[in-house]
């Protein structure tokens, strides 16, 4: 089932009827904002302002992440027609948009896959690494970079298959850690990231355009770094390594406590000159929302755009904040609706061996703990969703809560205790019709997540 009011996005513009009426139509409101923060985000809105002019030299364009493709198109519609352009981005399966009609492709787009990496994944790093060979210092490095360029560029460092990255990533993924600790571990077990692939562009100038999908927007966690400086260390990776109990080979277990595997850090000469440019931000996106509601008469509040912690958690907490709003008109009035960005975690719980693996990601699992905290609170709407289109690996963004979510889903057999014990959130909000589909957005800003509290 998809959600009724399920956004639609073609090429790199999202499209949804604007739905100004949040009363008579919650959801459609609410898919009004998360649109309006997408669209903030687009590279072709953001990336102009901060492209370099044409170099003496060289021109070599590379990236990766979940809005690579766009970015890619976005340099090809502005970089001028007479200059030289050429490169390779790697973006995640079925995320390239439809190119623009007259609009010719000088920039190769490859595709592989995410959260998980694959072989085309590190063919991809393997090329990228290769371009970048032999420069001089009249040339210049154009690196596209966006949130899911650590899966997307693999080349994992000596010691390790592709197969013990994927291991290593999957444990990742459901040990709970924060992107900052994954990345971390991602770093020091790569021959690409953590500014490794900046030291293999010198002496050429690089320049890094990033989207932001972090808390506190640092260029250093955004794909783990591949173009910028790294401050963690050997002794953090480790530390990760051990904290939530992900095993890596003996040898890379060996190279890691003697340092061996460290990254470029600050001040290194190989980032000597070299510029980095935040195009979108979480923050920015949140902002954009946060106007669209006032410009219709509706109050707006943004908690933060960096929040973390356990899914669930951070939805009983959103839960609260609902339920105060609701019934005692503080510390808002209402009607209202609140706005908070970030990147949550999942820890996947043990499961018996006859109870099959839940399916969904962070967004619908924060829905999950929002919607079982508000008890079946009156005139509260929720959407939570990821921003790129994709919560986790299912093919929605996230999910929307309403008034009767909890009713609605005991009646067909779904009480949310057990769907929170399986971290089934796809399956929970799938038997409601309450799943929200977008199809990938070509932008990746993190979380978003608005409560409409009537």
């Amino acid at each position: 089932m998809t959600a009724p009011h399920s956004t639609t996005v073609h090429g790199t513009e999202s499209v949804v009827t604007p739905v100004t009426d949040f009363r008579r139509d919650p959801r459609g409101f609410l898919s009004f904002l998360y649109a309006e923060a997408v669209r903030r985000a687009q590279p072709l809105h953001t990336l102009g302002a901060h492209l370099p002019a044409p170099p003496r030299g060289r021109i070599v364009v590379i990236g990766a992440g979940k809005a690579g493709a766009a970015m890619a198109q976005a340099v090809e519609a502005l970089w001028p027609a007479d200059a030289p352009l050429s490169g390779l981005v790697v973006t995640r399966y079925g995320h390239i948009p439809p190119r623009p009609q007259g609009l010719a492709q000088r920039i190769e787009v490859t595709e592989a896959a995410h959260p998980v990496p694959d072989a085309a994944g590190m063919q991809a790093a393997e090329r990228i690494l290769a371009s970048v060979q032999g420069l001089t210092a009249n040339d210049l490095v154009l690196c596209l970079i966006s949130g899911g360029g650590s899966a997307l560029l693999t080349l994992p460092a000596d010691g390790l298959t592709l197969q013990d990255k994927q291991a290593i990533n999957r444990a990742l993924l459901e040990s709970g850690a924060n992107i900052a600790e994954m990345n971390c571990v991602r770093k020091h077990l790569s021959r690409i990231k953590g500014g490794r692939l900046a030291a293999a562009c010198a002496p050429a100038q690089v320049v890094t355009l990033t989207i932001s999908d972090v808390p506190g927007d640092d260029p250093a966690i955004i794909a783990s770094g591949p173009t910028v400086p790294d401050e963690t260390t050997c002794a953090d990776a480790l530390a990760i390594l051990r904290r939530y109990r992900i095993e890596v080979p003996a040898a890379v277990l060996a190279d890691l406590e003697r340092g061996a595997l460290e990254t470029p850090k600050p001040g290194d000469a190989v980032f000597a000159g070299q510029q980095v440019h935040l195009m979108a931000t979480p923050a920015q996106s949140l902002a954009a929302a946060a106007e669209a509601a006032r410009a219709v008469g509706l109050q707006a509040h943004i908690l933060s755009d960096e929040m973390e912690g356990e899914s669930r958690e951070v939805g009983r907490v959103h839960a609260a904040l609902a339920r105060s709003v609701a019934k005692h008109g503080a510390p808002f009035a209402r009607p209202c609706v609140i706005l908070s960005g970030g990147e949550t975690t999942v820890t996947v719980r043990p499961r018996g061996p006859d109870v099959p693996k839940g399916r969904g990601g962070r967004a619908g699992e924060f829905c999950m703990g929002l919607a079982q905290a508000l008890q079946g609170q009156a005139d509260v709407w929720a959407l939570a969703a990821d921003t790129d289109g994709i919560d986790g690996v299912e093919d929605n963004a996230g999910a929307f809560v309403t008034p009767d979510t909890l009713q609605r889903a005991d009646a067909v057999g779904q009480p949310v205790a057990q769907a929170l014990d399986r971290n089934d959130a796809y399956g929970y909000f799938d038997s409601i019709g309450d799943l929200f589909v977008t199809g990938p957005t070509h932008t990746n800003v993190n979380d978003f997540r608005a409560i409409l509290i009537l």
